[in-house]
């Protein structure tokens, strides 16, 4: 099995086979049919207590146009038609795979939607999604399946990241009560995972650290602080010093914090958006490092593209003002051209549910539905 940080961080240049399936009649139908009330700006529908709702008529944030809509919409529905019957996604092109993972950052999009597991167009997807994470909650804490076994802190902290995301809007108290067993060991075994120097590496017992998994593991546990979990703030504080420790004088973030070596870009906006999940928006370490991912992300491609600009937008879109405009017209445009007839997109060669649920996270943002991604 090809390793996760290679599936994300090391895309390949080969052809990768993928099962796309057309639009529906009835999607096509949704995609062509006329704006109600043309011109008039419909009352937000919710889902919840300040939860908007994407699937009814509802405000559009700013920078958001119908064409943008549509292009989530389409996406959307891609996600929810390929889910299987588990409640998983494994579609994950030439890298093996990691339905974890896959299934996590799938239903983080589709909640990015306004809908709940009770709620909205997508309740019933991500009661399915929500159901196979928990059931990939092992006694110590880890959340993983076989598939990812020999790598599996990426899936640990995107499910927690998840599982806490989602934990707000369950409204069934005894799978509340589930989530919160299940996040609060979660966080704990990150934090016994944590290496001397504050970061992670690929399984909880490996003896070392690296900067993709450690931004992973941040913002899975500031996920967890921000759904009212107990995190020892001394874990986070820890991370946090590790990736000042990886800064190059650049500004740019290296790949791990011990041993030399030069800035890489995608890791560099990873820490730009973990940064300001912790409260560190003034900060000089994170300004520098923001400049030098502006210099190095282009809009229109580059090495582990759709890794690097899921987590640059965030960064951005937390950041505001008119960067974050620009930006957001650039890349949404960028996006929208890239998206498949079917809905899809294809993402760093990894796969069509990795691309989409990348794709609709940062084409999502502006509706600040998930405090994750909030200002």
């Amino acid at each position: 099995m090809i390793p996760i940080h290679q599936m994300i961080l090391l895309p390949l240049a080969l052809g990768i086979l993928s099962l796309p399936q057309g639009d529906t009649k009835a999607d096509k139908k949704a995609d062509n049919a006329p704006n109600k009330a043309a011109g008039v700006k419909p009352k937000a529908a919710t889902v919840g207590p300040g939860i908007p709702d994407l699937s009814q008529d509802h405000l559009r944030p700013r920078g958001v146009t119908p064409k943008m809509e549509m292009s989530i919409a389409k996406g959307l529905r891609y996600l929810a038609r390929t889910q299987n019957r588990d409640g998983s996604w494994r579609n994950s092109g030439g890298y093996g795979s990691y339905p974890v993972a896959m299934s996590s950052l799938a239903g983080v999009a589709l909640a990015m939607a306004g809908s709940t597991p009770t709620r909205g167009k997508y309740a019933p997807q991500i009661r399915r999604v929500v159901d196979y994470v928990l059931r990939q909650a092992m006694p110590n804490g880890l959340i993983t399946a076989m598939n990812e076994e020999t790598q599996p802190m990426y899936g640990h902290g995107f499910s927690t990241m998840f599982l806490a995301e989602i934990y707000g809007m369950e409204e069934d108290r005894k799978r509340q009560k589930k989530i919160h067993r299940i996040l609060t060991r979660a966080w704990k075994l990150t934090a016994k995972s944590q290496s001397f120097a504050g970061g992670w590496l690929y399984a909880p017992d490996d003896a070392g650290d690296e900067g993709s998994v450690t931004v992973t593991q941040v913002q899975a546990l500031r996920a967890c602080r921000n759904s009212g979990i107990a995190v020892d703030p001394k874990v986070i504080a820890k991370a946090v010093k590790y990736i000042a420790d990886s800064q190059n004088p650049d500004g740019g973030i290296r790949y791990r914090a011990s041993g030399g070596g030069s800035s890489r870009p995608a890791i560099t906006a990873a820490a730009v958006a973990v940064l300001y999940n912790a409260g560190k928006y003034d900060d000089g370490m994170a300004d520098k490092a923001l400049k030098y991912a502006k210099r190095s992300l282009p809009i229109t491609g580059g090495g582990h593209h759709y890794y690097a600009h899921l987590y640059y937008a965030q960064a951005l879109y937390q950041k505001g003002g008119k960067d974050w405009d620009s930006y957001y017209k650039k890349m949404s445009d960028w996006l929208m051209r890239q998206q498949k007839a079917d809905g899809s997109w294809m993402g760093d060669g990894v796969g069509t549910t990795y691309g989409t649920a990348i794709a609709l996270t940062i084409l999502q943002l502006p509706y600040a539905r998930l405090p994750i991604y909030q200002r």
